[in-house]
């Protein structure tokens, strides 16, 4: 199974939605370097997030709502997928400056020529949704004269020169798997072998921790923390993106009570729409069952709604980022409360920029 096109028809976007997006997109990737970011985030970094890296994470996902005052931002994606939409084709791109040569070339170049042999990882790769995107890469790497294999963490081998698979040393992981530090004990020999700089792993553990955690949503809206790190200008542009974010054990229980339907509640790990509650559908119980530790309340933006193939959708648009470089622009149109390509007529769309 593949993502699919829900409409070979474009949904438009303005200039002024795509440059706002952009530039949230750069500011916040600039971030990554600040020397007092750094230092204010330092306690809160686990172990893999503290190793360094010279090469940004490849197709960082930005994904937002349009709304009348703007795009907002919804999350950070650190592997985000969908750019693959079956038949030998790559969704569509606007023919603009800010993407330059073919989306193949730009996809190929995010991967450092170095990376001579390289490993899409996922859990279960062959079971995945996504799994005929990943061998359309390892088509796309190897037509560029890689060696590519599709791989789960457990079909990796760790010597002490590094991880192999069937006998050949791998340079690099694309990680197209969730657990984002390393943490799990089925990677702990892929964790090992990145801490020791014997094998690259990009999306990485640092550029999650810096960017795509969603507590760092909450950090931007800590009173002084952004203002400490860079100017006014780049401070009411990250804000005015990213809805108020807050920690759930930091807000009274019985207020977030009483202002639940103007919030969302998202567990902080997770990725995507999982475990992602609305306020305004939330029973009592299902509320006092939350970890608070472990939540984020983010005010509710309600998705826009665009029309396609006649039938009313709710619609976001993801900018795929390698750094400051846009890759990619692709759109999701669906029904329900979140995003999901379950009911007729959902899918991905093509961006045009008026």
């Amino acid at each position: 199974m593949t993502t699919a096109l829900a409409s070979e028809t474009p949904v438009s976007i303005s200039h002024y939605e795509f440059d706002t997006m952009l530039t949230f997109a750069r500011n916040v990737f600039q971030l990554k370097d600040n020397s007092a970011y750094l230092q204010a985030l330092s306690a809160a970094l686990p172990e893999t997030a503290l190793i360094k890296t010279a090469w940004p994470s490849v197709l960082m996902g930005y994904d937002f709502h349009l709304t009348p005052d703007g795009p907002k931002l919804i999350e950070i994606n650190n592997n985000a997928g969908g750019l693959y939409i079956g038949q030998g084709r790559w969704i569509p791109q606007p023919e603009i400056a800010e993407l330059d040569g073919t989306l193949e070339q730009r996809l190929i170049e995010m991967f450092h020529s170095d990376w001579t042999t390289i490993a899409i990882m996922d859990e279960d790769v062959t079971g995945q949704f996504m799994y005929p995107e990943m061998q359309a890469y390892a088509e796309l790497f190897e037509k560029d004269g890689r060696h590519v294999v599709l791989v789960s963490p457990e079909d990796l081998t760790l010597s002490d020169d590094g991880l192999f698979f069937n006998g050949k040393r791998i340079d690099a992981i694309y990680n197209r798997h969730t657990d984002f530090y390393l943490d799990t004990g089925v990677i702990s020999d892929i964790r090992m072998a990145y801490e020791r700089g014997q094998v690259a792993i990009n999306p990485h553990p640092r550029s999650y921790a810096l960017i795509g955690d969603k507590s760092r949503m909450v950090d931007w809206w800590r009173e002084g923390l952004l203002e400490a790190c860079i100017d006014s200008d780049a401070v009411e542009s990250i804000r005015a993106v990213t809805p108020q974010t807050r920690q759930f054990s930091e807000m009274d229980v019985e207020q977030a009570w009483e202002e639940r339907k103007q919030w969302v509640f998202k567990p902080a790990a997770r990725h995507g729409g999982k475990g992602v509650v609305l306020g305004k559908a939330m029973s009592r119980k299902r509320f006092e069952s939350l970890d608070r530790e472990d939540t984020i309340v983010q005010q509710l933006v309600p998705a826009s709604k665009v029309e396609v193939e006649g039938s009313s959708m709710k619609f976001d648009i993801r900018f795929y980022m390698h750094g400051e470089k846009l890759i990619a622009l692709a759109g999701r149109v669906w029904r329900g409360q979140v995003t999901n390509f379950r009911e007729p007529g959902s899918g991905w769309v093509s961006i045009n920029i008026e």
